[in-house]
């Protein structure tokens, strides 16, 4: 055995051992980042949910980036309360957070809305899409499998009767359900007496009504009907501008298939605005 080489290469391994705890020393002392207690404290206050609805990856980065000047009102989980206690750590005026909430754009329910072929594979909403855009005729509409149930982190989603619904009473507006719906057909609507069109289908009416029967089929007659230039058809389907409808209601009894309605009845089939 050959001692020398042995003791050669202890005698190496210490000595590069040392080196980097000493280049790991005057790492930190020179290029760590100071820690700033107010992120610690206002990550304190949030939800946890690590949603996203602020445009951050998660509520430490949000809250690092609160220390550096963001706006203490994009937390849309914690809603208020969550905007105040930021701002007590900061030492700012709080800001009101829009109240939002998830609008799902489909009322294609099992009875209603056709099938294309049987499918059987993966259920998830992302798998099925990928087949010739699901199973369901409407190539617009809900394809059932809860995606978007899964994403929330809050319980707010369900299905149906075959259709994605929130619970207005549970959804917070955080978005999370429209990141993941192939068919985008989930919106995040700020709360208040608005319309909207419960439908997303840019087809003819004749060819969408055959599809489904709860399709809006671009008739035009909520546009004509509305005081307050809200409505538009537009590639043969009706659009609610929200900066200037009023929540009126007076095109939702016009519409022939009861695709309109107001923002809190949608949430479920047994609920109805018209």
């Amino acid at each position: 055995m050959n001692w020398n080489a042995i003791i050669s290469a202890v005698i190496l391994l210490v000595a590069l051992g040392g080196v980097s705890a000493v280049m790991l020393v005057v790492a930190d002392r020179f290029m760590s980042v100071p820690n700033d207690e107010r992120a610690d404290a206002i990550t304190a206050v949030l939800p946890g949910a690590n949603c996203g609805a602020c445009g951050y990856a998660g509520c430490g980065d949000y809250a690092l980036a609160v220390v550096g000047g963001a706006q203490v009102n994009l937390c849309v989980p914690g809603g208020d309360k969550a905007s105040i206690a930021i701002a007590g750590v900061m030492g700012t005026d709080a800001v009101d957070v829009v109240e939002s909430v998830a609008v799902v754009r489909c009322r294609g329910y099992c009875e209603i809305a056709l099938e294309k072929y049987n499918y059987i594979g993966v259920e998830s909403c992302i798998a099925s899409a990928g087949l010739y855009k699901g199973m369901v005729s409407c190539s617009y509409g809900c394809l059932g499998f809860g995606d978007c149930v899964s994403a929330c982190k809050f319980g707010a989603m369900r299905i149906i009767d075959g259709v994605a619904s929130s619970d207005p009473d549970i959804c917070n507006g955080c978005g999370a359900c429209a990141g993941v719906c192939p068919k985008k057909i989930i919106d995040i609507l700020p709360l208040g007496k608005k319309s909207f069109v419960s439908c997303t289908s840019h087809d003819r009416g004749g060819v969408s009504r055959k599809l489904c029967g709860n399709s809006c089929i671009g008739c035009t007659r909520c546009e004509k009907a509305c005081r307050f230039d809200a409505v538009h058809v537009i590639d043969n389907l009706a659009v609610v501008d929200n900066e200037k409808c009023t929540g009126c209601g007076e095109c939702a009894p016009l519409c022939p298939t009861g695709a309109i309605g107001m923002i809190w009845a949608e949430q479920s089939p047994l609920q109805a605005s018209m």
